[in-house]
């Protein structure tokens, strides 16, 4: 299930309040410059920053590079449409 697109447009990092990546196919959303991800389950972001997950480098450059080929839509602007 992915993520409403007016959701999508306005989601941010609890921690940092910047713009996350979010990988549909992967129930993910990813804070690039804290190295956090954040769990989508069943179509709802779990934001809390107790829960989220440190990434490691190699995981960080995965993703990064899947981000940079299309594969993640950025949160926190026109992301939905």
């Amino acid at each position: 299930m992915t993520l409403d697109p007016l959701l999508i447009s306005v989601l941010a990092c609890p921690q940092d309040k910047g713009p996350l990546l979010y990988f549909a196919d992967e129930d993910l959303l990813y804070n690039p410059r804290l190295k956090r991800a954040y769990a989508v389950r069943d179509g709802v972001p779990d934001m809390l920053v107790e829960d989220a997950s440190a990434v490691d480098d190699n995981e960080h450059s995965r993703l990064v590079e899947k981000a940079d080929a299309g594969g993640a839509v950025t949160t926190g602007r026109d992301a939905g449409s």
